[in-house]
Order: C-alpha cells, then sequence, then structure tokens
C-alpha cells in the first residue's frame, strides 16, 4: 500500500484528490495538511511513501517544505497550477520525485505516483520544453549589473563595484529591458527570478 500525505490550501482541491486516490486499490491518503508547515509535521509523524503537495500555500511554500523533507525518506511530488521554470528549477534542486500540473487528466496522477515509487522521476512535458528552451539572453556583464540591481544598489554603487562609468552602467540597464522586453528594472528581475535566471 502506498501511504500519502496531501498538501494543498484550496480545502475543496485537498478533498477531491484524498478521494480520487483513496479510490486506488494500491493507495492509502494517511494525512492531509493546509500549509507546508502541516505537512512537514504529518511527514515526521505518518512517515508515508509520498508527500505530494502544491507549490504556493500560507507558512511555509510547497518548495520550502520540498528542501526540509529531502532528510526523509519520503518522496516529494509537487502538484501546482504554475508552470514556472523558475519554480521547477528550484523543485529540482530541493531533489522533488515528480513536479505535475493541476490541468493533467487525474488518472495520470496516480500512474505517475506508482512511477515515482518505482523509483523513477516525473515532470511535466512543458515544462521540460520550457527549462530547454528559455536561455538567458543577457550577457555576463548584463547578468553582474541586474544581479546588483536586485541587491538593491544604486547607480553608482553598481558602475563602483563594476569599475565602470554611471553611464555606462545606465546602457546597460536600457539594453537589459530592451533584451527582456520589460518596462523597468522591478520587471526584469520580477522575469529572471520566475525563469530561474538568478543564482
Amino acid at each position: 500500500m502506498i501511504r500519502i500525505v496531501i498538501a494543498e490550501d484550496q480545502r475543496m482541491v485537498l478533498g477531491a484528490l484524498g478521494s480520487l486516490l483513496n479510490l486506488e486499490e494500491d493507495m492509502e491518503v494517511v494525512g492531509k495538511a493546509n500549509n507546508g508547515e502541516e505537512a512537514i509535521a504529518l511527514v515526521r509523524q505518518y512517515q508515508p511513501d509520498i508527500c505530494m503537495m502544491d507549490i504556493e500555500m500560507p507558512m511555509k511554500s510547497g518548495l520550502e517544505a520540498a528542501e526540509e523533507l529531502k532528510e526523509f525518506d519520503c518522496k516529494v511530488i509537487i502538484l501546482t497550477t504554475f508552470a514556472r521554470t523558475g519554480y521547477f528549477q528550484r523543485a529540482l534542486k530541493a531533489g522533488v520525485s515528480g513536479y505535475l500540473l493541476k490541468d493533467s487528466p487525474s488518472e495520470e496522477l496516480a500512474d505517475s505516483i506508482r512511477t515515482v515509487m518505482a523509483g523513477r522521476r516525473v515532470f511535466a512535458p512543458e515544462l521540460m520544453d520550457d527549462v530547454y528552451s528559455e536561455e538567458n539572453p543577457l550577457t555576463q556583464r548584463e547578468k553582474a549589473v541586474l544581479e546588483l540591481v536586485a541587491n538593491g544598489k544604486n547607480t553608482k554603487e553598481i558602475a563602483d563595484e563594476l569599475s565602470i562609468k554611471a553611464g555606462t552602467v545606465r546602457n546597460y540597464i536600457s539594453q537589459i529591458l530592451d533584451k527582456l522586453e520589460v518596462k523597468n528594472r522591478i520587471e526584469a528581475i520580477t522575469q529572471s527570478k520566475e525563469k530561474g535566471w538568478f543564482k
């Protein structure tokens, strides 16, 4: 019997997932959590084979919980509506066994759980396409400038740190905005984070 803990902050989805998986002859939902903190507590308590969770939850996100669950003998499957490359890459670093999207057919969910239990990993195909197709268009110097902007540095501080003129920094920033097709620095930082381009 595959023992499962589910973490999902939308109660209706949580109930539906639990009922769906309990219908499978080889699966049993042993715990349901509304956030990442509860998920970790339930994994400690029940020692399940699988912890399936959403990403955006209160208290602790699914990705933060996945990072903490690395020390447990429990495989983590992310089930989310967010097909964001940055989330996916962070999930991979956390060692998750699966990353599935909520709009997948329900029968695929049970099959994916069995695949993960057999020691393989399961990732939504659209994410794999994104990871390989989305190359960062910025040069090394432009990346360095954007990271300093993201760290809260102003034009003069960036110029000092990189030993270049303030006017050159402004040129780099305008090139970054053009290449990323965004209006301002905040959008450039947000897009780079979502695509997993920041270290």
